[in-house]
């Protein structure tokens, strides 16, 4: 009798169908140290998704693999559809990326950083510059189109970050603790940015130290020596944890981490 060998899990089979992200036992190693311990998990289209852990916990070693920048040693991972081991070319098409550092060229004007992104993540030419002019009006940017980066306001600089990392209309949008160093008023404007994209269909997966922060998530994981401890809404973790806030959930989980950083 021949082996029947089953079909690996897509994210975009029946039970599947607005699942964006999708893993199954993803596992990275490096020699004998497991940085990321078989974490198994979905998020659905439109939802803003808090991925926590303390240093040392996986997470940036997690989304790098997310990002298709580096390959699982184990397990299977799909982002908007496409395998994360062998369509990472593809996976990257369909992403936007933002981090701490923003990632803006500073000696490059408004309007150049715009166009250039427009061009790496493959915004039709003909489509570029009506696109830059339409999100330097939504940004109220149009008087400082033509300032350097460098010269803008911290709260400027990342609003125009998190725009140009979904000037191509992606899928997700990966932001890698984006709000690190930025006061709480222009905090919660940056949420509103990111309120808006979610209401249009893109997918936010963000990583933060703010606790106050992974209250605003519809739902929210905590990884934990590589492995995710815990993964629900913040009402319900709060409620599961008896805490009156997501950061005595967070610290309740945290103290079990033996190891250092990842």
């Amino acid at each position: 009798m021949n082996a029947v060998i089953p079909t690996p899990l897509s994210p975009l089979n029946p039970d599947q169908q607005t699942a964006v992200i999708h893993t199954e036992g993803l596992t990275k190693t490096f020699g004998s140290f497991t940085a990321v311990d078989g974490i198994s998990f979905t998020v659905q289209k439109g939802e803003i998704f808090g991925f926590l852990g303390a240093n040392g916990a996986g997470k940036t070693t997690a989304m790098r693999m997310l990002c298709g920048l580096s390959k699982p040693s184990a397990g299977k991972g799909w982002v908007a559809g496409y395998d994360i081991a062998s369509q990472s070319e593809q996976v990257k098409r369909r992403i936007g990326y933002m981090s701490q550092k923003f990632a803006l060229y500073e000696d490059l004007r408004v309007w150049e950083n715009i166009r250039l992104y427009g061009g790496i993540y493959g915004v039709p030419k003909d489509e570029i510059a009506p696109r830059t002019e339409a999100m330097l009006a939504s940004l109220g940017l149009s008087d400082q189109r033509n300032s350097y980066v460098t010269d803008l306001p911290l709260g400027w600089k990342q609003k125009l970050a998190f725009s140009v990392a979904t000037f191509h209309q992606p899928d997700i949008v990966f932001l890698d603790e984006p709000t690190g160093g930025v006061d709480p008023a222009t905090r919660r404007q940056f949420w509103e940015l990111i309120y808006q994209a979610a209401d249009q269909g893109i997918t936010i997966f963000v990583t933060t130290h703010y606790m106050d922060e992974a209250e605003y998530c519809d739902r929210v994981s905590i990884m934990v020596d590589g492995r995710i401890e815990a993964l629900d809404s913040p009402s319900n973790l709060k409620r599961q944890f008896q805490a009156d806030n997501m950061d005595q959930v967070f610290r309740q989980l945290a103290r079990k981490a033996t190891r250092g950083q990842d």
